[in-house]
C-alpha cells in the first residue's frame, strides 16, 4: 500500500470513533445478509464479537505501516480462525460487508480512492491471515 492509501484508511477508519457499537452491528447485520452460513460460526450475542472486530480493525489500521507488527499479529489471527472453522473462501463475503458497511456509515466521503485504498488493505490483511491459517492447517 502507498502512504497515500494508508493515510486514506486511517482517516476512514477514525471517522467510526463514537459510532463503534452500530458499526460493528451494521456489519454483522450485512455480513448475514451476504453469507448467512456463517451465521452460526458466530455466538447469539454479539456485543462482545463487535468489540473484538472494532479493535482489530483499530489495530491493523494502525499498524499498515509496520509490516514487522502487522504480520505476525495477522498470521496469529488466521491461525485462531482455523479453530473456528473459517476457510479463506469466507474472507469475500466479510471484505464485502466491511466495505459495504463503510460506505454506509461514511456516505458520500466513502469515495471511490477511499474504496480502492481499503480494498487494497483487506486484500493484504486477508492474505496474511491466509499464511496463518495454511501454517496452521499444516
Amino acid at each position: 500500500m502507498t502512504p497515500q492509501e494508508i493515510a486514506l484508511v486511517r482517516s476512514q477508519f477514525a471517522l467510526t470513533r463514537g459510532m463503534e457499537a452500530a458499526f460493528a452491528g451494521a456489519f454483522y447485520a450485512r455480513l448475514f445478509q451476504i453469507a448467512p452460513g456463517l451465521r452460526p460460526m458466530f455466538p447469539h450475542d454479539l456485543s462482545e464479537q463487535g468489540q473484538k472486530l472494532m479493535k482489530v480493525m483499530a489495530f491493523a489500521t494502525g499498524a499498515l505501516d509496520r509490516p514487522e507488527v502487522l504480520a505476525p499479529t495477522c498470521r496469529q489471527l488466521g491461525a485462531r480462525h482455523v479453530a473456528y472453522g473459517v476457510t479463506a473462501a469466507e474472507f469475500a463475503p466479510v471484505g464485502a460487508a466491511l466495505l459495504d458497511t463503510l460506505a454506509t456509515a461514511l456516505g458520500p466521503g466513502f469515495t471511490p480512492q477511499a474504496r480502492a485504498a481499503w480494498e487494497a488493505a483487506l486484500t493484504a490483511l486477508a492474505g496474511l491471515m491466509a499464511e496463518g491459517m495454511t501454517a496452521a492447517a499444516a
